[in-house]
């Protein structure tokens, strides 16, 4: 690992590891836990609490308690607000705590983890100025009545959340669920659960009310299925995996809940010969390699133009070489480790069964070191379209290089997958750029530049990358239920 020249932080202390249900941390009812780790060393970090069906029962007779008869039930919308402003407050307070913690359990770096934590700041903050402004309308309908809508709390939500951008995640979920009134059962990821238990003390600090943010740790299958299968859990927000996603839509079906996804993708990054090289070879390393590629929007299809393929695949390798990989609280490291033995393991294989499959492995595609779980930036280079590496969302530092000669040519190409969370373009040909933008089956696009997201647009995929939108006032038509109200006059 480098040695760092910058100060290196201390980890965070783990705070909790328990259930937080009603403002309180509590045992689980039947006493089982598990292992949370620290991925750079694959040492256990903590035993933590594991939820299971009585646990999850629990949590959501609070959370109905709290929607129904509590304090939040009868509070203003405005003070509601208030809360979300206290809390982002909170987080602000204790970011270089909480950055630590994040980077301690996910391996997330330093650098980015702090940026991460400005991120859910802003989140909240966005979220507590909406609070105030979710409204109804009035309708002229014919006749001497008077019709008006409203928009209410769709209910008790159960929010499932990835281990990539822990805290983040939680304030996309949180943020728009609270402020239209809702109340909340979270499942953290099982890799990643202890910045969202410490956000559990923060709630409390900051003012919310018993029953109004649950959060319960477990795994998917025991946890998480018990939360689907509830029939008091009016709405599931997943973020994750699509397959997880078919098991819950089937799971759900019983009891009608609403379902919004926000899955995976294997976005098409496309650069045009006519496009800023420095600025392209840039990008498409950012695009790939940030989060060591454990981004669903990550970049990992990467079309280039034929005329500046070999010159682009050059630098980029070159660059891919200098990376710094490493100690995630060192603030030297540019790439932490995967976040599991399960997901380096993955990615290795992807890397063995790519060369099998005929692309050239340019640079990288091994461990780095035997302590931890660290991945070294990869290239595929002479990848065909109907390669796993090209098809498959392998959620690692891996990229494939595809050419292509025109736009006519690159863009069927991009759309042949079954996803469509994010897709980008490099030219400096205004008419390229827009063409490409209508004509790609993606959420979001992003010209010459890449993984620029703010919690004020909408987010989401198209095909099997997921269903409905979160952040922007988007989200919050997936938190609101519409209820019309006719009164007769006279």
């Amino acid at each position: 690992m480098p040695q760092a020249t910058k100060k290196r932080p201390a980890a965070a202390a783990v705070r909790q590891t328990k259930l937080f249900i009603n403002n309180e941390f509590a045992d689980p009812i039947d006493g089982k836990s598990f292992d949370t780790y620290n991925p750079a060393t694959g040492e256990v970090i903590a035993k933590v609490a594991a939820a299971g069906p009585k646990d999850v029962d629990k949590a959501v007779k609070c959370a109905r308690r709290a929607l129904e008869t509590g304090p939040w039930s009868k509070m203003d919308a405005a003070d509601r607000g208030k809360l979300l402003f206290k809390l982002a407050d909170l987080v602000d307070a204790h970011a270089d705590e909480l950055a630590s913690l994040e980077a301690l359990n996910c391996g997330k770096t330093i650098t980015d983890s702090k940026g991460d934590m400005q991120g859910v700041a802003n989140t909240l903050r966005y979220y507590g100025g909406w609070a105030d402004k979710i409204e109804g309308k009035t309708v002229p309908v014919r006749g001497s009545f008077l019709c008006y809508t409203l928009r209410q709390p769709v209910g008790v939500v159960g929010q499932i959340i990835p281990w990539n951008f822990p805290l983040l995640m939680l304030a996309w979920k949180w943020g728009p669920a609270l402020a239209c009134g809702n109340t909340i059962v979270m499942k953290p990821a099982e890799q990643t659960p202890l910045t969202a238990l410490r956000i559990g003390e923060l709630a409390i600090e900051a003012g919310f009310p018993p029953g109004v943010v649950n959060i319960i740790n477990g795994l998917g299958e025991t946890t998480g299925a018990a939360m689907v299968t509830h029939p008091d859990i009016d709405k599931i927000a997943f973020t994750g995996h699509v397959d997880t996603a078919k098991i819950i839509t089937k799971a759900a079906a019983d009891t009608l809940k609403r379902t919004t996804f926000e899955l995976g993708g294997k976005s098409p990054n496309v650069i045009f010969a006519d496009a800023d090289m420095d600025a392209a070879v840039q990008g498409a390393f950012h695009a790939i390699y940030f989060h060591g590629g454990q981004c669903c929007t990550a970049g990992s299809r990467l079309f280039v133009e034929q005329k500046i393929h070999q010159e682009f695949v050059e630098r980029l390798a070159e660059k891919s070489k200098e990376r710094k990989i490493g100690d995630p609280l060192d603030p030297m490291t540019e790439q932490g480790p995967q976040v599991s033995q399960e997901q380096m393991d993955k990615i290795l294989g992807y890397v063995q069964l790519g060369q099998k499959q005929g692309a050239t492995l340019m640079t990288g595609g091994h461990r780095v070191g035997d302590k931890g779980f660290f991945v070294e930036p990869t290239i595929f280079d002479n990848v065909k379209d109907d390669m796993a590496i090209a098809k498959d969302e392998i959620f690692g530092p891996v990229v494939s290089v595809l050419p292509f000669k025109s736009l006519d040519e690159v863009l069927p190409r991009a759309n042949n997958t079954t996803y469509g969370l994010a897709a980008a373009i490099w030219t400096k040909d205004i008419d390229k750029a827009h063409l490409f933008a209508k004509g790609v089956k993606a959420g979001t696009v992003w010209v010459n530049c890449y993984h620029v997201v703010d919690t004020t647009t909408p987010f989401g995929g198209f095909k099997m990358s997921g269903q409905g939108r979160e952040n922007g006032e988007a989200a919050l038509e997936h938190y609101t239920e519409m209820k019309t109200v006719t009164v007769k006059l006279g």
